[in-house]
């Protein structure tokens, strides 16, 4: 049986308790701007509402309320306070909708095909790690990985929805203009490796050309295996920088003259010269088990839903479930 919680909420503030009596009857009081109304929708008598505002600014130090003629206004530090107690009612309320937190690909692709999906959905794009501790909080009812890592190192039960790869990224625009020069010096191209004036941009062929390249870092990715096989293959690199979002670490990219990274093949062009070795899933965790439609999402996502992450540049799970019928 599926239980309808409309959750009363207090809140201690410089150590004083107030009671969500309070807060109602400030919530009414900004709608209707008089005393005796709301006393009469709170069912209470109009002296014990007005009690209950005066003991209020007494501990609180600070006017609720201010009179004009027959009316009554919220003061601004009122609103505010007001404000910040209908945001942490609405992190404990009860929503239709199913929210979703992830890393920035796989939330990425579930706002694209949202519209598909048989559930409303409300997804908040982050990081792995910080979406991690949202679903501690029990803030949301699934929890998106770009990399299972976190799933398997605090023994979580996910469900891989797709494979992608990473490709290395560059400014691929350097890259070409140093091609279309070495042709037009007449340059055989000295396998790959030949550089533009004030560039450092060459052409990768093999693994062992990534070597000494100086790269940008996104935390928390599935970029740690490509790390994994530079180190595993004795290749030595420099990270020189760590940002927290792909699409911060592309601009930086595109804008430099000698700088790389590896980026989801689902989203980015380049050059798959990890491909096998950085090939991971992308997955869903249930958080909030009590919300059945959470389970069911995945479920269509496992099933007809695997069309969709086909058409979004991933590789299914399940490629028979891709076919047309």
């Amino acid at each position: 049986m599926k239980l309808e919680i409309q959750p009363k909420i207090d809140m201690i503030i410089n150590e004083e308790s107030y009671s969500y009596k309070l807060f109602e009857s400030l919530e009414l009081l900004s709608q209707n701007n008089s005393q005796r109304q709301t006393a009469k929708q709170l069912n209470i008598a109009h002296s014990v509402l007005n009690r209950r505002i005066k003991k209020a600014e007494e501990k609180l130090g600070f006017k609720l309320v201010r009179i004009s003629e027959s009316k009554t206004y919220l003061t601004d530090v009122a609103r505010q306070l007001l404000h910040s107690y209908d945001k942490y009612c609405s992190r404990v309320s009860e929503n239709d909708k199913i929210s979703i937190a992830g890393g920035h690909i796989v939330t990425s692709f579930l706002n694209s095909i949202s519209n598909n999906l048989p559930y409303g959905i409300d997804v908040y794009s982050s990081d792995d790690t910080t979406a991690y501790k949202l679903a501690n909080k029990g803030l949301v009812d699934i929890l998106a990985l770009d990399d299972p890592q976190i799933a398997f190192a605090n023994n979580l039960d996910f469900y891989a929805i797709g494979y992608d790869h990473l490709v290395l990224v560059s400014n691929d625009d350097l890259e070409n203009k140093n091609s279309e020069s070495n042709i037009n010096n007449g340059s055989n191209g000295n396998n790959g490796s030949n550089i533009k004036s004030g560039s450092n941009i060459k052409k990768i062929e093999k693994v062992t050309d990534l070597k000494n390249l100086k790269f940008i870092s996104v935390d928390g990715t599935a970029e740690r295996l490509a790390w994994n096989t530079l180190d595993e293959k004795n290749i030595p690199f420099d990270i020189v920088k760590k940002v927290k979002s792909e699409f911060d670490a592309f601009k930086i990219v595109k804008n430099s003259k000698n700088l790389y990274t590896f980026l989801n093949a689902s989203y980015f062009k380049g050059n798959e010269v990890l491909k096998n070795e950085t090939k991971h899933a992308i997955s869903l965790v249930v958080i909030n088990r009590e919300k059945i439609e959470a389970k069911k999402l995945i479920e269509y996502i496992l099933g007809e839903g695997q069309k969709l992450i086909a058409d979004e540049g991933f590789i299914a799970i399940k490629p028979w479930k891709t076919k047309e019928k």
